[in-house]
């Protein structure tokens, strides 16, 4: 009889340790400078229109003051995943699911977009060799209006962990 109560505290944390978590599963927001870069560096890669791509460019590049007929930008992706390898150290990747099509980055533009990940709060996991960043259902939200009043506010971004 001694041993039914640690066998079954250890199954509970057992369980409690292999089993997802809502926390997890939680959408990310985050707002400010992090959402305008996270923006801004997906923007060229997904399926906004080049005119819009030129304004997030601009935003980023510190022109707030940017006119433009739509008021609010929209930049998404379904899913977003980066590796860096942490054994052949010159390789880095990105994969970008943007509906039915698919983009991949490698070198300079799979880093920025991986630093960018993890400045805003993405959390990397290690895997065989490699730093693993993912994230599904990417949102951000871009109100022009509101960044030009510079008062930190007008870009959000949301997403779900891809782990």
């Amino acid at each position: 009889m001694k041993n039914v109560i640690p066998r079954a505290s250890a199954a509970v944390l057992l369980l409690a340790a292999l089993a997802p978590s809502a926390a997890a599963a939680a959408p990310v927001t985050v707002t400010g400078p992090e959402a305008l870069a996270v923006a801004a560096v997906v923007a060229p890669y997904t399926l906004v229109v080049p005119g819009e791509r030129k304004v997030i460019a601009g935003l980023f590049d510190g022109n707030s003051k940017i006119s433009y007929p739509k008021k609010k930008l929209t930049v998404g992706a379904d899913s977003v995943t980066c590796r860096i390898s942490n054994v052949a150290i010159a390789e880095r990747s990105c994969d970008l699911a943007l509906g039915k099509a698919k983009r991949s980055l490698k070198g300079r533009a799979a880093n920025e977009l991986y630093a960018t990940l993890a400045s805003a709060g993405v959390a990397a996991e290690g895997a065989a060799g490699s730093m693993i960043e993912g994230v599904t259902k990417l949102n951000c939200t871009l109100d022009l209006t509101a960044i030009s009043q510079n008062d930190g506010s007008g870009a959000s971004c949301s997403w779900e962990s891809a782990q």
